[in-house]
């Protein structure tokens, strides 16, 4: 079985977040055979910076869903969004 490589865009509530412990949380949220390989950063607007963490997982049935939702369920995560997907 291969391996998948999912850039997911994660937006904070506020400016006032602080990004350094989300992604923290994100990483700790992951589920079993996941792991974050890169976090990028990118300026939205009015201060508000985006999440972009790479995660690498197993390709099976599901997809992304299991990391969605559990980055969803993090303090703080306003919204969740794949933005790309590919095989390594």
């Amino acid at each position: 079985m291969g391996k998948v490589a999912a850039r997911i865009k994660v937006m904070p509530q506020s400016p006032e977040v602080d990004l350094d412990a989300l992604t923290e949380r994100l990483e700790d949220a992951l589920p079993e055979g996941a792991k974050i390989s890169r976090t990028d950063r990118e300026d939205v607007a009015f201060g508000l910076i985006a999440l972009f963490p790479t995660v690498i997982i197993p390709d099976e049935a599901g997809g992304t869903e299991a990391v969605e939702d559990a980055f969803r369920n993090v303090d703080d995560v306003e919204s969740v969004d794949v933005d790309e997907v590919g095989r390594i």
